[in-house]
């Protein structure tokens, strides 16, 4: 048997916050007709920036993740505001994240982080040319930019140094294309 898409009946907004909505769908599977809800986090999406410096280094933020008590390597990141593109957003948390923008801000591609859980699109760019520019993180980010030699950064990922999913996901879809550029 085909597998089939399902149906929408009905959605409703369950609870707002500043960075995404807690969603719950009514929906029917066509081919069973099971009838259920579906309960799930909407996003504008997010933008993920992976920056190389002339060195041909990376450079990834270090920052302290509440809910997994621990502290985290990952590539600048953040959501995308209403009103603002996937590319002004990595161009923003570059800056704000790193303290530098990118003469050359090249789009990589894009993956869902977590498609049973939310309908987020993290779109993911590799950055280069990099000048300094003012370092302005949000309230809640204490954050210190870490320069690793990619073979370095590949150790960490084997040894789970580096654990974050997005960052894991982001370098695999542009290894790549990042190590022809270098």
């Amino acid at each position: 048997m085909p597998i089939s898409r399902w149906k929408k009946l009905k959605s409703r907004e369950y609870h707002r916050n500043p960075f995404w909505n807690y969603r719950i769908d009514d929906f029917v599977i066509p081919s069973t007709g099971f009838k259920g809800k579906y309960y799930y986090v909407d996003t504008n999406g997010s933008s993920m920036v992976i920056p190389v410096n002339d060195e041909g280094n990376l450079l990834l933020v270090e920052q302290y993740r509440y809910l997994n008590k621990r502290f985290s390597l990952e590539f600048p990141c953040g959501g995308i505001k209403t009103g603002s593109t996937p590319e002004e957003t990595a161009m923003l948390e570059l800056r704000e994240e790193t303290g530098f923008s990118a003469k050359k801000m090249t789009k990589i591609g894009k993956f869902c982080p977590f498609n049973g859980v939310t309908n987020e699109n993290c779109f993911v760019y590799f950055a280069r040319d990099l000048v300094p520019d003012m370092k302005n993180p949000d309230d809640t980010e204490e954050l210190r930019v870490v320069e690793i030699l990619i073979p370095m950064f590949e150790a960490m990922v084997y040894q789970g140094k580096i654990f974050d999913g997005m960052t894991l996901a982001a370098w695999a879809m542009a290894k790549h294309k990042i190590m022809e550029k270098l």
